[in-house]
């Protein structure tokens, strides 16, 4: 389990990472989101002790995390560090040495994880011949092939298309399955939406939004209204506590709700008129919450 505890950590006068604290349990993974220069990035180098912070600290199972604990770990850096005249094979059994692994145990596997990765290319083509996409998910499988307990990702879906971006969500979740702790940063909502058990929201280094995607959605209201019915979206507008109204590509209105009743006065009105094919009401979705709270620096 990790845990982090209070981290704080500033550069002069900017306070990067301000009082942020959560609880990985095992076998659960988090989402750390926020806009660039929201404190991602650093609250990971926090984690790992590659900056050492102003106060608190991250333990692994109760115990500090340090240089004795680095072979338990897979970390993904955001700025990725593969030597492009190196062979595949030769790249991913040094890392893994690096973390404490025999090349007799390493050797034979690199095949299995191009495998499960769907890498394209042989284990002996150096790394600057494959496509970007190929090189990040050589990345990640020196990330993971050391079998890590504690696996740290620092938006590891960056430049994938949406097939490998599929693939690699599985993996995600097939490291769960086993028992392992995931924390991963991204600006996809809906990757963070679907596989994540927990969600951290950073804003100019604080947490502002901690708890399951649901929870936060729910603290939000059911504001969001989807309706396909008889009304016009004059008759609609009338009603007490809409916001807006947008419609569809599919021929329904999207509506959103000032006020979580005014739901139920659009559903009356529109129940007078009969059978109603749409009516869906439901809180924000994770994307809307952060554009809403993610705050207003420049990417």
């Amino acid at each position: 389990m990790l845990e982090v505890n209070h981290l704080v950590k500033t550069f002069g006068s900017l306070t990067a990472v301000d009082d942020v604290s959560f609880t990985i349990p095992d076998g659960t993974i988090l989402g750390l989101i926020g806009r660039n220069g929201a404190g991602k990035t650093t609250t990971f180098r926090l984690i790992l002790n590659f900056l050492k912070s102003d106060s608190g600290n991250a333990t692994w199972n109760g115990n500090p995390i340090n240089e004795s604990l680095y072979n338990l770990i897979g970390y993904l850096p955001e700025e990725r560090g593969l030597y492009p005249k190196e062979t595949i094979e030769r790249q991913l059994i040094y890392f893994a040495r690096l973390r404490g692994r025999k090349k007799a145990d390493i050797a034979p596997k690199v095949d299995e994880w191009m495998e499960r990765f769907h890498v394209k290319g042989k284990k002996t083509d150096k790394v600057k011949t494959l496509s970007k996409g190929n090189q990040q998910k050589i990345q990640l499988i020196a990330a993971l092939i050391h079998e890590p307990q504690l696996v740290i990702l620092d938006e590891p879906f960056s430049g994938l298309d949406p097939i490998n971006t599929e693939l690699l969500k599985k993996s995600i979740i097939d490291l769960k399955r086993k028992g392992l702790c995931v924390i991963f940063s991204s600006h996809n909502m809906e990757n963070v939406e679907q596989i994540c058990d927990y969600v951290v929201m950073l804003r100019d280094g604080k947490a502002v939004l901690n708890g399951t995607s649901q929870e936060i959605r729910q603290r939000f209201g059911r504001t969001k209204l989807f309706l396909e019915s008889g009304l016009t979206t004059e008759e609609i507008a009338e009603i007490r506590g809409v916001q807006s109204i947008a419609s569809r590509r599919d021929g329904s209105l999207e509506i959103d709700l000032s006020d979580p009743e005014a739901g139920k006065r659009i559903f009356e009105k529109a129940a007078r008129n009969g059978y109603i094919p749409m009516f869906n009401q439901q809180p924000p979705a994770l994307e809307e919450i952060f554009k809403l709270n993610a705050g207003n620096e420049h990417e």
